[in-house]
């Protein structure tokens, strides 16, 4: 049997020797110095070999420990080895590894903002406390830890994404063979369902016209003044306008199509375009029609508009937050259409509003392309109604 003064007296020799100390437990001692723990046993008529750490890492005790707890694993008919490889597996299939390769399997696809998005909440509120834990070990309170503690500061929205988000990892596990099942379905139901975002606009006729001249009155960067004159006749998402290249346009056939990596639903988007659009564009085209982007950022051609560029200008032009947003020509466009009884499908197409069926989506992008063009070009008429003083007040 051996002790901690034996082993620590242990001188090392030329070649490496063994300390037994029963139960088939020994210790390697090497030319080096370095102590190892293995444990021989048989099993199913065959020796094998199992190690169980390095002195003094592990302690005596530990190893017998060690030793124990396999020779309980093996009388009841399970290899001890084969045990240690499942949990190394296990171990490497944590759930950080698997939602970075999910992650970079399909983050190709979506557009840099989305996948930027995706990866920020990834790494600041589930790596951090389920990141190290294999998939396989991880149960629906734990999931429900991570979004309580994401709802608690505020941010239902981000916890239902965040749920979404891990369904999608765990489904990938279970499609790669390294998961059994989908923990995050349990949990539907658990979050209060989210506010939907309300996007403030301007959907009286008369306050639409003083809008307008605001907006034709705006003397600011030429750019930001030009994406303002343009949003109110093509009413798409304000990334989608400030992200527009001039290779999308195109002036013969009067219209825009939206390639579908820089749409929400990853369709193809048709944005007819009415004259008073164009008149607009080639306007514009004189100051940035060399550039890759009709909207470029005033630090550098290469950039578009920031983020914040348009709700800016708004601000500046004595709109609050509460009243309009870039977001809210949508909403605005969206409004008014339907009540004068433009059919609702074609208001839905263009606003590009998101399918169920997300097939249909990329294939009916030209859904009432003639209908959508004439109601495009009514609705550009109908501004130019409002914008005159006149036209506003008897509105």
């Amino acid at each position: 049997m051996l002790n901690d003064t034996k082993i620590r007296n242990a001188k090392p020799r030329d070649k490496a020797f063994k300390l037994t100390d029963g139960g088939g437990l020994t210790l390697i001692v090497n030319p080096n110095g370095s102590r190892w723990w293995r444990l021989r046993y048989r099993f199913n008529g065959r020796e094998k070999m199992l190690s169980l750490g390095v002195y003094p890492d592990v302690s005596l005790k530990q190893a017998r420990d060690q030793r124990d707890e396999a020779r309980r694993t093996i009388a009841a008919g399970n290899d001890p080895s084969k045990e240690r490889q499942t949990e190394k597996a296990a171990l490497s299939d944590t759930f950080e590894l698997i939602a970075r390769e999910w992650f970079s399997k399909h983050s190709k696809a979506w557009a840099p903002s989305h996948a930027i998005k995706i990866m920020a909440r990834l790494q600041n509120d589930v790596f951090p406390f389920i990141g190290k834990e294999a998939i396989t070990h991880i149960t629906a309170p734990d999931l429900l830890k991570v979004l309580r503690r994401v709802e608690g500061r505020g941010a239902l929205e981000t916890a239902h994404r965040i749920h979404q988000t891990c369904g999608s990892v765990f489904r990938y596990a279970i499609a790669t063979g390294k998961a059994e099942r989908d923990v995050s379905a349990d949990l539907r139901g658990a979050l209060p369902p989210a506010k939907k975002e309300h996007h403030p606009s301007i959907t009286e006729p008369a306050k639409i016209g003083a809008l307008l001249r605001a907006i034709d009155g705006y003397d600011g960067f030429p750019v930001v003044h030009a994406a303002l004159k343009l949003a109110p006749l093509v009413f798409v998402r304000p990334g989608e306008l400030r992200q527009a290249e001039w290779r999308e346009f195109d002036f013969e056939n009067k219209e825009w199509r939206i390639p579908a990596e820089r749409m929400k639903m990853k369709a193809i988007h048709i944005v007819p375009l009415s004259k008073q659009a164009i008149a607009i564009l080639y306007d514009l085209q004189s100051l940035t029609g060399d550039a890759r982007y009709v909207f470029p950022g005033a630090r550098s051609a290469g950039r578009p508009l920031s983020d914040n560029a348009l709700n800016a200008a708004l601000r500046r032009m004595g709109y609050e937050k509460g009243t309009i947003t870039a977001h809210g020509f949508r909403s605005m466009a969206s409004t008014i259409l339907n009540e004068q009884g433009f059919n609702r499908d074609w208001i839905e197409r263009q606003l590009a509003h998101s399918e169920r069926d997300g097939v249909r989506a990329a294939y009916n992008y030209a859904e009432y392309l003639p209908e959508r063009r004439k109601m495009m070009q009514k609705w550009a008429d109908y501004l130019d109604t409002l914008r005159d003083t006149r036209a506003a007040k008897d509105g």
